[in-house]
C-alpha cells in the first residue's frame, strides 16, 4: 500500500496561497500553478522509484513454541529485501491476540546483506491459545513524500501455559539450597515414624531411640532408625471462578495458585508422595485420580493447563462434597481460593469444615494488597479517610474469617505472590515433620 506522507501534504498546501493568488489577480499565469503541482507529483513519483519496494520486503517469524504465564519469551522478526534500494529505517509493529499484551512498535535501521532480525517480547495475559495476528511494516523514501506499508498475515498459534519453567528452576534451587548445606529436602532416614533398621547407637544419637530389647540380646547398645512415611495424598483443589479470575500484580491469582501448585507437586512427587488436581467454580471442573512418581509430573502439568477461568461463583457446597466423595483415604486437601467479606464465607466455612473431619486442610490464598495499600496510603481528603476506613474494615473481617478456619483445625496460608510458592513447600514439610497425616 503506498500512501502520501504528511511532509508532501504540506509541500502541496505550501502552494495554495500562491495558486488563489494566481487565480484571482493573475489568471494569465495559470501555467505556474499547474507546474507547482506537476512537481511536487514529479518529487513524490522520484521518491517512489528510489523506496524500498514492498514485493521485495520479505518478512520471517521464529516464534516459541510455547509462552509461560508470569514470563517473556522473545519471537524474532526478520526483514529482508531481495533486490532494490533499502530504506534508511522501517517502523514495524506486531499484532497479537487479546491473551497476548500488545508487543511495543520498533524502529528497524541498518541492514545486513539486506536484511534485519529484531525480536518483540511476548508477554501472555492469560492461559489459552495465543496467536500472532498480523506484521505492519512502513517505510518511506529518502524523500521522505511517500510511505510504503506491508501487511504480512501470520496467524501463528502459541499455546500458553503455566509456568512449569519456573517451576523446574525454583524446584532446582531449592534442593541445591540445601544440599549446600548438606540438609535433605525430604530425609529418608531418621526421621519420621515408620521402622527402618537398628544400628550401633554412636554419641550425638538421641538416647529413646536406643532398643533395649535388642541392645540386650545382642549384648551392645543397638538404637532403632525410623524414615519418613511415603505415599501420602495431597489433592490441589482450585476455585476457578471470578474471585480467582481476578488478576493480581498483571497476572490472574489462578495462575499464580498454579504456578505455585506444580512447584509443591514436583517436590512431593519426587519425595514419593501422590498427587491429584480438582478444579471447580459454580459446578465441579477438571478431576484427577491420584498420580505418583516424578513420570507424572507432565500429566499433572497437562491437567492444570485445562483449569479455564470462569466469571461464575464458586459453589463450596457442590464442589467440597464431590471432592470428599472421591478420597477414599486421609489426604491433604489443599484449597486455593479467595473471598470478599463474611457473608460469602459462610458457605465455604461450613463444608470445610466437613472435609476437616477426615483430611487435613491447607487453605491458600493471597493477600490483598489493594486494601493494604488504601491503609498505609497517606490520606490528603476526607475521601482517602474514609476508603481507609472501609479498607481496615474488610481486612479486619478477612481476620475474622481466618480465626474461625484456624478454629476448625484448618492451617492457613496469606502471603504476597513472590513468596507463595516457597511458603507452600515449606508448610507442607512442615505438615509431614509433624506427622500429621
Amino acid at each position: 500500500m503506498i500512501a502520501p506522507t504528511l511532509r508532501s501534504i504540506w509541500l502541496m498546501l505550501a502552494g495554495v496561497p500562491v495558486l488563489l493568488y494566481i487565480a484571482i489577480w493573475a489568471p494569465a499565469l495559470w501555467a505556474v500553478s499547474g507546474g507547482w503541482v506537476i512537481g511536487v507529483m514529479a518529487l513524490m513519483f522520484t521518491d517512489l522509484i528510489l523506496a524500498g519496494r514492498a514485493p521485495e520486503a520479505e518478512i520471517s517469524v521464529d516464534a516459541p513454541a510455547l509462552l509461560y504465564m508470569s514470563g517473556e519469551d522473545p519471537a524474532d522478526i526478520t526483514l529482508a529485501f531481495r533486490r532494490g534500494p533499502l530504506p534508511r529505517s522501517v517502523e514495524v509493529q506486531l499484532e497479537t491476540n487479546a491473551l497476548i499484551a500488545s508487543p511495543r512498535r520498533k524502529i528497524l535501521k541498518g541492514w545486513q546483506n539486506g536484511a534485519h532480525t529484531s525480536a518483540f517480547m511476548l508477554k501472555p495475559i492469560r492461559r489459552g491459545t495465543g496467536r500472532l495476528e498480523r506484521l505492519w511494516a512502513r517505510w518511506t523514501g529518502p524523500f521522505g513524500l511517500v510511505a510504503i506499508r506491508k501487511i504480512e498475515t501470520l496467524e501463528i498459534e502459541i499455546p500458553i501455559t503455566p509456568n512449569t519453567r519456573w517451576v523446574k528452576e525454583e524446584a532446582v534451587r531449592l534442593y541445591q539450597r540445601d544440599a549446600d548445606f548438606g540438609i535433605k529436602m525430604q530425609i529418608e532416614r531418621g526421621d519420621g515414624s515408620e521402622f527402618d533398621s537398628l544400628r550401633e547407637f554412636t554419641a550425638g544419637m538421641d538416647r529413646r531411640s536406643i532398643d533395649w530389647k535388642h541392645s540386650a540380646r545382642h549384648r551392645m547398645l543397638l538404637a532403632k532408625e525410623f524414615r519418613t512415611e511415603r505415599n501420602h495424598n495431597i489433592v490441589f483443589a482450585f476455585d476457578t471462578g471470578r474471585l480467582m479470575s481476578e488478576p493480581l500484580g498483571g497476572v490472574p491469582k489462578l495462575d499464580r495458585a498454579i504456578n505455585s501448585a506444580l512447584l509443591l507437586a514436583y517436590v512431593s512427587l519426587r519425595s514419593g508422595d501422590r498427587t491429584a488436581i480438582f478444579g471447580f467454580d459454580a459446578r465441579p471442573g477438571v478431576a484427577s485420580n491420584v498420580l505418583t512418581g516424578t513420570g507424572a509430573f507432565p500429566h499433572v502439568q497437562r491437567l492444570a493447563s485445562q483449569l479455564d477461568y470462569s466469571v461464575e461463583d464458586a459453589n463450596y457446597t457442590l464442589a467440597l462434597t464431590s471432592l470428599a466423595s472421591r478420597l477414599e483415604r486421609r489426604s491433604l486437601v489443599i484449597l486455593f481460593t479467595d473471598f470478599v467479606d463474611t457473608i460469602s464465607a459462610e458457605l465455604m466455612l461450613e463444608n470445610v469444615r466437613r472435609l476437616t473431619d477426615k483430611h487435613i486442610v491447607l487453605f491458600a490464598t493471597f493477600e490483598d494488597e489493594a486494601l493494604a495499600r488504601m491503609i498505609r496510603a497517606k490520606p490528603h481528603s476526607a475521601e482517602d479517610v474514609s476508603r481507609a476506613v472501609i479498607a481496615d474494615t474488610l481486612l479486619q473481617e478477612r481476620e475474622v474469617v481466618f480465626r474461625k478456619l484456624q478454629r476448625m483445625g484448618v492451617q492457613i496460608i496469606e502471603t504476597s505472590p513472590e513468596h507463595f510458592g516457597a511458603d507452600l513447600v515449606s508448610r507442607y514439610l512442615d505438615i509431614k515433620r509433624r506427622e500429621l497425616l
